[in-house]
């Protein structure tokens, strides 16, 4: 069901789904797997599909079978036929792997924030940049450590939707 949902087939999804559904499968993992799909295969290509896929899946917790295959059915299928991008799961794998394995250094003391006057003595805080204070609510600053400066983590992919 899951490979059919990333390869946008909604009559093999629907399929999978029946024989899962038939077979005894908690309805909840299959709505689980639906929710997992929308976010690692669909991401920001269509975000809406993650919210249609978390509606189903609360739909489902409070109705129950047998109606449940019907809401299953409709979000298995809008994941199927929404545009696909993994750029954010990669990204996320990419950064986690960073932290895990390398030396990624403090944040900067301008983003710390500074609750009180000892903290603000010892520089935290000086020097932010408030973004909404700017034209268009942005202002170029340093937001990674300095040993990340240049990294990208959040390649966007060819779909229209993608920022």
């Amino acid at each position: 069901m899951i490979k059919s949902m990333r390869g946008s087939d909604p009559d093999a999804v629907l399929f999978y789904l029946a024989r899962a559904i038939e077979g005894g499968e908690d309805p909840m993992f299959l709505a689980r797997r639906i929710v997992i799909c929308a976010s690692e295969d669909v991401g920001l290509a269509n975000p809406n599909a993650l919210v249609v896929a978390n509606s189903a899946m609360q739909a489902v917790h409070s109705v129950g079978m047998p109606e449940a295959r019907i809401i299953l059915a409709e979000a298995a299928v809008y994941v199927a036929k929404s545009k696909k991008s993994n750029s954010t799961y990669m990204g996320i794998n990419m950064a986690l792997d960073d932290v895990k394995n390398k030396e990624t250094g403090e944040v900067p003391m301008h983003l710390r924030n500074a609750p009180i006057e000892k903290m603000q003595e010892l520089g935290y805080s000086k020097g932010y940049l408030y973004p909404h204070d700017f034209p268009g609510h942005y202002v170029e600053q340093q937001y990674l450590p300095d040993e990340m400066v240049g990294t990208k983590y959040y390649i966007p992919g060819e779909n229209d939707q993608e920022l």
